[in-house]
């Protein structure tokens, strides 16, 4: 062996170690985690679970930093634009995915400038109407829908959303005309359907099921091709309208040229945490179900989605510039 290819074999054995050192003195200061959305919805609700079961595992505060607007591409932007080393955690969904087609000008790419950690867990939409609203049924919305063309409201968290995913994919399959009311996020969506702003929403389960079972929104159907363990009596829209199914799942990611060694902490952390029967009964109480995936299998998944909801959006004319 010459000594350039020895010199080679060296150097990346020492950067190796160093890399490695690195991981294991991560974290040694507290770890901010993004959410692009306000508080109280699926995303906040999932991260503070999370966040708050590593801050044990690390020995490390783990604080959620809301930074809504933008269908959560505002806190994507600044992850993306923050330094790779492990101090800066992006608690996304499915929203940023269903983002790259519809947008043009995001300022960064989810596939080029941020790296998975895992998908945290998967969570069917629920379709909800305000209690004053007259219908029982999906066939109920979709007659009140057609004698009403355009006048009958649904909120989402914004453009791109799932919500709006949801609700586009509902009146292309249904032939209804729904108008549409974007707000920041699952949780104010959530209080102004119970406030009566808007007619119905199709709303992640976490900010939605405790007015459900409050008796100030009422459920029609879940979005998922199968029914919900916490709502089982509630019938998939897909009974009525086959073939129809979007949920939402919830996920984390870094700045791309995070060290791998500390990804690989980041993963095992909220994997320990998604194994704890605190966050399982708190997520599964609200309809997730747990998924903990490795950053491997998580960047498959986010290709597989992406594609899918390409074609959804170009289908519906989904655009958000």
């Amino acid at each position: 062996m010459s000594l350039a290819s020895c010199a080679t074999i060296g150097a990346a054995f020492a950067c190796l170690t160093c890399i490695n050192a690195v991981a294991q003195d991560y974290p040694s200061k507290p770890v901010r985690i993004l959410v692009g959305f306000a508080p109280g919805g699926g995303t906040d609700i999932m991260a503070r679970a999370v966040g708050a079961a590593i801050s044990e595992t690390l020995r490390q505060q783990f604080v959620v930093e809301n930074r809504p607007g933008a269908n959560g591409n505002i806190a994507a932007k600044i992850a993306a634009d923050s330094a790779p080393d492990g101090y800066t955690v992006l608690f996304m969904s499915v929203a940023h995915i269903m983002s790259k087609p519809v947008y043009n000008n995001l300022g960064y790419d989810i596939e080029r400038d941020l790296a998975p950690i895992t998908v945290v867990s998967n969570v069917p939409n629920v379709l909800c109407v305000h209690p004053s609203l007259p219908v029982k049924t999906v066939k109920d919305v979709i007659a009140l829908a057609k004698s009403r063309p355009g006048e009958l409201t649904y909120g989402t968290s914004g453009i791109a959303s799932p919500e709006h995913f949801a609700g586009e994919m509902f009146k292309i399959m249904t032939g209804t005309n729904l108008l549409m009311v974007p707000y920041k996020g699952g949780g104010p969506l959530a209080i102004a359907l119970v406030g009566g702003e808007i007619a119905a929403a199709f709303n992640t389960m976490p900010p939605i099921i405790p007015h459900v079972r409050a008796g100030r929104a009422k459920a029609i159907a879940v979005t998922m091709d199968k029914r919900a363990a916490v709502l089982p009596d509630v019938p998939t829209i897909a009974e009525t309208v086959p073939g129809y199914s979007v949920s939402t799942w919830y996920g984390a990611m870094v700045p791309v040229k995070t060290p791998h060694a500390i990804v690989l902490k980041l993963n095992q952390a909220m994997l320990q945490a998604l194994a704890s029967p605190q966050v399982k009964e708190r997520l599964t109480s609200l309809g997730a179900e747990i998924v903990a995936s490795s950053p491997e299998q998580t960047a498959a998944f986010f290709k597989t989605e992406l594609a899918k909801y390409t074609k959804v959006a170009k289908t519906a004319h989904i655009r958000g510039d």
